[in-house]
């Protein structure tokens, strides 16, 4: 979805001859349209070359370096001009936007596990003030798996169900606002359900499963309201509200099995454990040797070396 062009702002941008105002508002249009993709871009680069040095020194895996630049590929993709003008022309575009930048974008940035690897590449007061910030209070409170659903199931039906798709189509700030919140929201649930970075009391595999279960249940509701055109806020043909919430039903099924199998992947079975332990086993004192005549008595304790000496035959 695209917002309304800059220059179409008047007076807020119109600063003495109306050609000046209006090359600095097509030089404004052009840095909101590239920047996204420019930033995108050099996030994968830097990710890259930090892996690369990583991965001479000790190792780092080549596939999460696979997913953190395809991540920020797709990223760059949901926010190119095309993708953006076709999200303002069709509300299926702006469906198709959202499973991009919501959804699958963060996904690929997660299992890149950029925090790991920060951690493991910059100097040591660097990752240690890193490690406080992962430990601070708002992360915690962040981290929770409510506190995320909240965020990135709620500001979807906020987006469909309230008038803030449309007032998203009218002001660029709003725009922009909502286009951030999609992706951060995006990059957090992914991170507290199946993400391999590091997070302050990260909760169950069963508790991150349950609270992945109600996603899957919200956004399906709300694909299937689009599909049906009841109580959404969207100004658009029917056929485009059927388009979207089918889009939006069977694509995002596709990415929340994604999800759900990272989060799988992550679940590590404890070993099996026994009521004897080390001391138990000591305790028993040594074995009898295999055709002994002498039988060795079993003790809770140790038993020290006796010092008589042993019967006569």
């Amino acid at each position: 979805m695209s917002p309304v062009p800059l220059a179409a702002a008047g007076p807020l941008l119109t600063h003495g001859p109306s050609h000046d105002g209006s090359t600095l508002g097509d030089a404004v249009e052009v840095v909101l349209a590239t920047g996204p993709m420019v930033l995108a871009t050099l996030a994968a680069m830097v990710y890259a070359a930090a892996a690369t040095a990583e991965r001479r020194r000790r190792g780092w895996p080549a596939g999460r370096t696979v997913m953190f630049v395809g991540g920020c590929l797709v990223l760059a993709l949901s926010l190119s001009p095309p993708v953006d003008g076709f999200a303002d022309a069709s509300f299926s575009g702006h469906a198709a936007q959202h499973l991009l930048l919501a959804m699958l974008a963060p996904l690929g940035i997660v299992l890149g596990a950029p925090v790991a690897l920060a951690l493991r590449t910059l100097p040591l007061p660097g990752a240690r003030r890193l490690g406080r910030a992962l430990r601070s209070r708002p992360v915690a409170v962040l981290t929770r798996p409510s506190v995320a659903l909240v965020l990135n199931s709620g500001g979807l039906l906020v987006l469909c169900l309230t008038p803030l798709y449309a007032l998203s189509t009218r002001s660029t700030a709003v725009h922009m606002v909502v286009h951030l919140h999609m992706l951060l929201a995006g990059v957090l649930f992914a991170w507290v359900i199946a993400g391999p970075d590091p997070a302050p009391g990260r909760s169950t595999v069963r508790v991150r499963l349950v609270v992945l279960g109600v996603a899957i249940a919200v956004h399906a509701t709300v694909s299937q309201l689009l599909y049906a055109g009841l109580f959404v806020r969207v100004d658009a043909p029917a056929r485009e509200l059927q388009a979207a919430g089918s889009l939006m039903y069977f694509g995002g099924d596709i990415i929340e099995l994604m999800l759900a199998l990272a989060l799988l992947l992550t679940w590590r079975t404890r070993p099996r454990t026994t009521h004897e332990g080390p001391e138990t086993r000591r305790s028993r004192g040594p074995a009898v040797p295999s055709g002994s005549r002498w039988p060795v008595r079993r003790t809770s304790r140790p038993s020290t070396p006796s010092r008589a000496a042993a019967p006569a035959e």
